[in-house]
């Protein structure tokens, strides 16, 4: 978000950034539909504080989820107190374990589904969380049955416990399937924009942000409904080429009869995205970024003068190099 004093009071800085160099940075969690990649419900939070951690955003959509829901997590999710409201509300989950469960998680103990697939009984922990009432600590089961399975090199937890009915090749592929969210994320962040918010007080920001979620969800629409002509999947369509094709047509032909709608649907179809299962890609970028010096003090004291003489010397030099007729 821009560095205003409105942003900051909402949604404060990292505390390992001075005052004058940071910018308001705020939380957001999401359940976004596996199959079509729309998202259902967000929420939105401060990035360090009390009540913005994502356990917190995470539990104030629940009601999104309706019974029967299959809800699909990172570790950070898996917890004993998550996996007991979702049991409760008929909802499932599959997520992989956490740290310290996952090194403890012995497949010879409880009773055993197959080679490395168990259903274990977890204890309620010793302690109360803080957000959670001393009333909800009393009604949350003392045990819970859950089953752990290791799929992928990934050991996962899940309430789904019938082996017949989910099997464990069903639960690796389904999880493997987790990461088209962060593709999803990369979408919305880098495609869309929304890395960067552009409003400079937090009620626009908040407005701003759903306008991103809404467009996006336009775009999936759109893909739904070509995937739907085309006899494919939406997962199998591309969503950079589908938002491409939309703002040219809106652009250059409009949308106001159906056969330009048609025509739309039609050339979403045609480009696929490729299966590429298991695909490692360094996280990292080839082109280097131009030399700007780093702003290491707030810009009003940087304006101040002290920094202007190294700057055009450095500036100066790079052009002389380049050209030597400047020299």
């Amino acid at each position: 978000m821009p560095d205003t004093t409105a942003n900051q009071g909402a949604y404060p800085q990292s505390r390992g950034q001075k005052v004058g160099l940071g910018f308001p940075l705020c939380r957001v969690v999401g359940i976004v539909c596996l199959s079509s990649g729309a998202v259902l419900d967000a929420a939105l939070g401060r990035f360090r504080g009390k009540g913005g951690d994502e356990q917190t955003l995470l539990r104030s959509m629940l009601d999104t989820l309706k019974t029967g829901d299959i809800l699909l997590g990172d570790a950070y999710y898996a917890t004993y107190f998550l996996l007991c409201e979702l049991q409760r509300r008929g909802i499932d989950g599959v997520f992989e374990q956490y740290g310290a469960r996952r090194r403890s998680t012995d497949f010879r103990l409880g009773q055993s589904l197959g080679s490395e697939d168990h259903l274990i009984e977890l204890k309620r922990p010793e302690r109360r969380p803080p957000w959670m009432s001393q009333t909800q600590y009393e009604q949350a089961p003392e045990r819970l049955t859950v089953r752990e399975l290791k799929a992928g090199g990934k050991t996962l937890v899940t309430t789904l416990q019938c082996p017949q009915q989910t099997p464990k090749s069903a639960l690796k592929s389904l999880y493997k399937g987790r990461w088209h969210v962060e593709l999803d994320l990369r979408n919305l962040k880098a495609t869309l924009g929304l890395g960067k918010l552009s409003c400079k007080t937090p009620g626009m920001a908040v407005k701003e942000l759903w306008v991103y979620l809404l467009a996006h969800n336009l775009i999936r629409m759109l893909m739904a409904q070509s995937a739907l002509l085309a006899d494919c999947l939406p997962r199998e369509l591309s969503f950079k080429h589908s938002l491409q094709l939309w703002l040219a047509l809106r652009q250059y032909r409009g949308l106001e009869d159906e056969d330009g709608l048609s025509d739309l649907l039609m050339l979403i179809a045609q480009r696929r995205v490729g299966n590429r299962p298991g695909r490692i890609e360094p996280r990292a970028i080839k082109r280097r970024p131009q030399a700007y010096p780093l702003l290491t003090k707030p810009r009003r004291s940087a304006c101040s003068g002290q920094l202007i003489p190294d700057t055009v010397l450095s500036f100066s030099s790079v052009f002389a190099g380049a050209n030597p007729s400047l020299n």
